[in-house]
């Protein structure tokens, strides 16, 4: 095999051997045939016909006599997994009027019961072959299409012709009852409920602009209430019937066994099915058309003016085309590649003025071919202010300045490099790259009417079109993506009367000068003439740590760094930075200023260098910037490559040793946390968001989300004063795992993080600062400003927390896995109530407090005493009784799986260690990992249980609609 050789031969010397071998759930069955209509070698697959896109040679094709087709290809990330997609070509747009939200429905029905499982059965079936649903089974429905999805690990010839067969049975012959339809409509309309609230208002508002005249513009695949309390089993049948049809299916097998073994059982349980009357075409979705009258050159047509109070202010306007199957051949993938440079270049132009203090928060322009409908140039932005009008205006001069002037050679060879880079990265790691991906990449594919490339030759498409490249074409490309047959336009607002459907009409009609300073000047940078992080330091220590190949490097400067260089991953290095104290460190009075160092921190730049001068460094670069405050570490993260590893290393010590502090980032995030505040009241999960955290806290000022009040008050000299010190902070810790030089990279790190200066100590108060958890008692209320039918509720208990019991933190995710599946259960299948409850176990490993057991769930407020007493009563039991053998083997065999194959990945080994360089004892410790998540019995488990739930009440809170109390909500007012 050629996945993950060496990570595997690793992972035996930590894990017990035994654990390590497949585990066969099923007895052999007799061998399946071999497939008849795979695609002969020099034949065209389906999936390339009237292209001249080379075949990627890794697929192999195959199209049966009814019409059905499929894709198969060998693949072994994860190891021993197989993904598989059976897509259906309906979605909402297929619906009739009165069938509004059944292509959606129908996802549901699949999973309720079908030929080979009965009702209810295949949640439990699936875990029992190692699957967890939600993640590695599940579905999706779009405007259109219906996707099935299976990733089924530990996979062997037996394991695969089950799943295919149960797959066929879904799809082939779900049970579409009167009574499975009145049983599951319940579930579904818990789900509509759920999405809710202003959100889902503004959207199918603006949609209704957007698409006006088209299907599109009425059908979301949650459908109506109307519609679906009305669905029959006869009903739903009739469009089961008219769409779920051979012809209208492709199925795409990726993972780990030989494909022709794929494409066998694929063509064993699906080649003889046969649809029912006859094919019906699909239905017109319609194109965008100018209102009579529109001017030709700027035909304004339909503007809609959304006032949703709880929404912060967002502008959307689209130059609108009609959507046409194309031919995809390498021309037009020249001609896409050339289109997206166009935006590349004026969204840099755009972001560069919102940095420098624009009257906008963002803007961004993107081209999209929308389900079919239209293709599309979105302009989309967020104002400052209610002064919308100079916001468009500005942007808009942006935008008419690429009209009129080509860019300058240097800003497109500067976009080259950034596309180069991507197209590089994706031949690198080619080797690498999961089977779901793989999968979902042809189900797009299909969707959107596109072959698919290999990454080889979206390179060489790139290299070979990259010199033609002139400033004139892409003037020429700039212009045709804003030309188009109608502009349409949104805007939603909080406020009553701030615009007018005329008033923006006029604004998208007057002629706008070219803004040209808004142009990206061309700068020399380079890393050679940054400044030293200081003397290089020196090691005085380096070892194996005993796991895998890992090893420990510690400099004079007291910075310790844990090393894995592995082939496992092709062209990647993940790096994690860990520093200081985290929220620890944060004094109360100073929550704002925490919030505010996720957004700003890293854009107030290093030394002179701002964002600007940093975006230009890494150029032709891979490096990322990403920021964390956790609960006892700060730490900085990216993914680079070996050849940028330096470089990315310097920017991080540089960060601690030389930070900069350009106001303007502080400023930017200030608005930004403003205009979000609002929104959290505006339903219950925006709540939850804003409040959850710093009540299960005990209402630490530490958690608390700050209010616009305290956004005002903030300021760039306190953000600075805030952080200054924070970053100065130990003791340092760098992880860098991925496929590098081990001897470069230490050398590289004495110039960079050992040239720190010594760290200074976190004081000792602030490492004793613990986190608490709230007493029970009454339920704590809070109130949104949403739909009358929304509520939420979270029922928690203490846990616990460090790395001393952090053997007890894997065997509660087995408990609360146990909890998870019951409350589904009770709350989703039996009630009714809730489309999603989750049950979450979060145990802090660098702290000795703030740990957690947490379930909650989105349902009616006259469900809220229903989930409390369903939580409460789950808790006892799994306290008073052990779980059964088969209960316990849903949960455990999918936990089995995933270690399994995450193990074979370098972030899940990071994630393990992280910290380590502190407390030593996470080491040790990974030799019990397997064993805690699988071996833990289930009396073990109920005495956690006891532990947890069965001395005390858990701490509740519900979220229910303003005017409302826990009485009223109780009785459905």
């Amino acid at each position: 095999m050629t996945h993950f050789p060496r990570a595997i031969r690793r992972l035996a010397l930590v894990l017990p051997a035994v654990l390590l071998v497949p585990q066969p759930l099923l007895a052999q069955e007799p061998a399946t045939p071999s497939p008849q209509h795979v695609t002969p070698a020099g034949g065209t697959p389906w999936i390339y016909e009237g292209s001249d896109v080379p075949r990627d040679e890794e697929w192999i094709f195959g199209e049966l006599p009814n019409g059905l087709r499929y894709a198969v290809r060998k693949n072994g990330v994860p190891p021993d997994q197989v993904s598989v997609r059976v897509r259906i070509d309906a979605g909402s747009l297929h619906e009739e009027e009165s069938e509004l939200g059944y292509a959606h429905l129908l996802e549901h029905l699949l999973f309720r019961e079908s030929r080979y499982l009965g009702p209810a059965e295949a949640i439990p079936t699936w875990q029992r072959l190692g699957a967890t649903f939600g993640s590695d089974t599940n579905a999706e429905t779009s405007p259109t299409h219906t996707v099935y999805k299976l990733d089924l690990p530990n996979v062997n010839e037996a394991k695969l012709a089950e799943s295919m067969k149960l797959l066929s049975g879904m799809v082939r012959s779900p049970v579409l009852s009167d009574a499975n339809v009145k049983a599951e409509v319940p579930i579904v309309l818990a789900e509509k409920r759920e999405r809710g609230g202003p959100g889902e208002r503004a959207g199918n508002a603006s949609r209704e602009v957007l698409f006006s005249g088209q299907r599109l513009a009425t059908r979301t695949p949650i459908g109506t209430e109307d519609t679906l309390g009305a669905a029959t089993g006869d009903s739903v049948s009739a469009f089961y019937k008219r769409w779920y049809r051979p012809e209208n299916a492709v199925i795409v097998a990726a993972g780990d066994m030989d494909p022709l073994q794929l494409a066998a059982e694929i063509e064993k349980w699906f080649g003889d099915w046969q649809g029912e009357g006859p094919a019906v075409p699909a239905p017109d979705f319609g194109d965008p058309v100018a209102p009579a009258g529109a001017d030709p050159e700027n035909p304004v047509g339909e503007v809609g003016v959304v006032v949703e109070p709880d929404l912060p202010r967002s502008f959307t306007y689209a130059v609108m085309r009609p959507w046409r199957p194309v031919q995809d051949t390498v021309a037009y993938n020249e001609g896409l590649l050339r289109d997206a440079l166009a935006q590349a270049l004026i969204n840099r132009r755009l972001e560069s003025r919102a940095r420098a203090g624009g009257s906008y928060l963002y803007a961004q322009v993107s081209q999209d071919d929308v389900s079919r409908s239209a293709d599309m140039t979105f302009v989309s932005f967020a104002p400052l202010t209610d002064d919308w009008k100079t916001a468009l205006d500005d942007i808009r001069g942006v935008i008419a300045d690429a009209l009129a002037t080509p860019p300058s050679q240097e800003e497109i060879n500067r976009e080259l490099a950034e596309f180069e880079i991507v197209f590089k990265s994706q031949v690198e790691q080619r080797r690498v790259l999961p089977g779901p991906r793989l999968a979902d990449d042809i189900v797009n594919a299909v969707d959107i009417r596109e072959a698919v490339a290999a990454p080889e030759t979206v390179l060489t498409v790139f290299n070979s079109m990259r010199e033609t490249i002139t400033p004139e074409l892409v003037l020429d490309h700039t212009r045709a993506l804003f030309t188009g047959d109608v502009i349409r336009a949104s805007y939603v607002t909080p406020a009553t009367g701030e615009a007018s459907a005329e008033a923006i009409r006029a604004a998208l009609g007057e002629d706008i000068a070219a803004d040209a300073e808004a142009r990206v000047a061309a700068q020399a940078i380079s890393f050679d003439d940054l400044p030293a992080v200081g003397e290089p330091g020196e090691v005085v220590a380096q070892a194996p740590i005993g796991v895998l190949d890992i090893e420990q490097v510690e400099f004079a400067n007291g910075v310790k760094a844990i090393l894995w260089a592995n082939d496992a991953e092709p062209g990647r290095v993940a790096v994690k930075v860990r520093f200081g104290a985290g929220y620890r460190a944060i004094d109360p009075e100073d929550a704002v200023y925490a919030n505010l160092g996720y957004a700003a921190l890293i854009g107030s730049g290093i030394g002179e260098l701002g964002q600007e001068e940093l975006d230009v460094l890494a150029t032709g670069r891979k490096f990322g910037f990403d920021f964390q405050t956790g609960d006892g570490a700060f730490s900085f993260y990216a993914q680079t490559r070996e050849q940028d590893l330096e470089e990315q290393l310097y920017l991080f010590a540089a960060k601690l040793a030389m930070p900069g502090w350009d106001p303007n980032p502080v400023i930017r995030a200030k608005a930004a946390g403003k205009l979000a505040y609002e929104s959290y009241g505006a339903n219950p999960n925006g709540v939850l968001q804003r409040d959850l955290e710093y009540l299960l806290s005990d209402r630490d000022a530490r958690f608390r989300t700050p209010t616009p009040q305290m956004f005002d008050a903030a300021t760039p000299e306190g953000f600075r004063e805030t952080w200054e010190p924070l970053l100065k902070q130990g003791p340092v810790e760098v992880l860098v795992f991925g496929e590098f030089d081990k001897a470069a990279t230490v050398d590289a790190l004495r110039r960079t993080f050992g040239a720190l200066a010594p760290r200074d100590a976190a004081p000792a108060t602030v490492l004793e600062r613990p986190v608490a958890f709230p007493e029970a008692g009454e339920t704590v209320v809070r109130h949104h400003r949403g739909d009358a039918n929304q509520a939420a509720a979270v029922i928690a208990w203490p846990s616990g927390a460090g790395v001393e019991n952090l053997r007890e933190s894997r065997r509660l995710e087995v408990l609360v896995s146990l909890f998870n599946n019951r409350l589904m259960e009770a709350m989703r299948e039996h009630a009714g109530a809730s489309y999603s409850p989750v049950v979450r176990s979060e145990w802090p490993s660098d702290v000795s407090s703030g740990g957690r057991i947490a379930a909650l769930a989105q349902l009616r407020p006259e469900d809220v005493p229903v989930f409390f007493a369903e939580a409460e009563r789950i808790a006892q039991e799994l306290a008073s009784a052990p779980v059964s053998e088969d209960e316990y083997n849903r949960v455990v065999e999918p936990l089995r799986q995933y270690v399994s194959r995450a193990s074979t990945g370098n972030l899940f080994w990071l994630y393990q260690l992280e910290g380590a360089t502190q407390d030593p004892r996470r080491i040790p410790m990974l030799r019990f990992l397997l064993a805690d998540y699988t071996q833990t019995p289930p009396a073990e488990l109920q005495a956690l249980a006891q532990k947890y739930f069965g001395s005390r009440a858990g701490w509740r809170l519900a979220v229910i609609p303003q005017g409302q109390t826990l009485a009223t909500a109780a009785q459905g007012r």
